[in-house]
């Protein structure tokens, strides 16, 4: 359970922020001497995304539902949409049945993460439970674009930067969670920084040249992925993230209704960006 800061976790809270964007520092410069320049890119943008979408929450103090639901539908639109464009036909071309098995085993490993994470929220932790989280997310994708980029150079930076987007609205609702529990946001800086700390890390890591190991191994960053995706689209119900940023002077049942038509119209619009984005780029199919 979260309890008001004391002077003491101020200042750990300090500390853990200044770490992340320090260890950020030195991997960027690391990456670069290494050539591994997309991931350090990657890494950067995750950092920004997720400090941004702090900065909205602190700026919109008095909780605006429609601003996590774009957020949240847009980055899932791109990111399942990037799943499909990207990493999936890789996956498959490297061996179909082993890319399938991959894939299967990155949705489960991401849902049985998500669900063992959420018991974080009730053990007595170093630091916020929420951070805790993020941090291992962050980890996790940051793993996962490292051994990508380091295996494919070839990808361009479109598809990290969709990968990531989610980490906007991530930012947006822990910032917002936190605030609600008295807590600062500095710690955030951590998980924002992760991704392009292990992604500058694990971009060193070789691949045998084996299709099924490529296979297994891609499939399961797709799967993975797809399970984010599929996690951040927006929810209108009862009980959601999204609900309890309402006022409560609202009627629920009303505006999260209207809030459906938003979540649809965000969701489409970040996939078609994509899209639209990965055509210019390529000139065409």
């Amino acid at each position: 359970m979260d309890t008001e800061a004391t002077p003491t976790s101020r200042r750990s809270e300090r500390v853990v922020g200044g770490a992340g964007v320090l260890a950020l520092l030195v991997a960027s410069a690391v990456g670069i001497a290494m050539g591994a320049t997309k991931p350090v890119g990657i890494g950067w943008v995750a950092f920004v995304a997720m400090v941004g979408g702090v900065a909205l929450a602190r700026r919109t103090g008095d909780k605006r539902p429609s601003t996590l639901v774009w957020g949240s539908g847009l980055a899932s639109g791109a990111m399942i949409v990037s799943v499909g464009l990207f990493l999936l036909p890789d996956a498959l071309n490297h061996h179909p049945k082993f890319g399938g098995l991959g894939v299967a085993a990155g949705v489960i490993v991401g849902f049985g993460g998500h669900a063992i994470g959420h018991r974080l929220s009730h053990i007595d932790l170093p630091m916020d439970a929420t951070v805790a989280q993020l941090t291992a997310h962050a980890a996790a994708a940051g793993a996962i674009i490292g051994i990508v980029y380091g295996n494919m150079p070839e990808l361009g930076p479109l598809l990290g930067v969709a990968i990531v987007s989610h980490k906007g609205p991530a930012g947006y609702a822990a910032a917002d969670r936190l605030q609600r529990n008295g807590r600062s946001w500095l710690p955030i800086l951590l998980p924002a920084a992760g991704v392009g700390v292990v992604a500058v890390l694990t971009s060193a890591i070789a691949l045998p040249a084996s299709p099924p190991v490529n296979g297994l191994v891609f499939g399961f960053a797709t799967g993975v992925f797809l399970h984010v995706a599929m996690d951040f689209l927006p929810r209108c119900e009862l009980g959601s993230e999204i609900h309890d940023a309402l006022s409560v002077d609202d009627d629920a049942h009303e505006v999260l209704d209207r809030l459906r038509l938003h979540a649809v119209a965000s969701t489409v619009l970040g996939g078609t960006v994509v899209v639209v984005l990965w055509l210019v780029v390529t000139g065409g199919p």
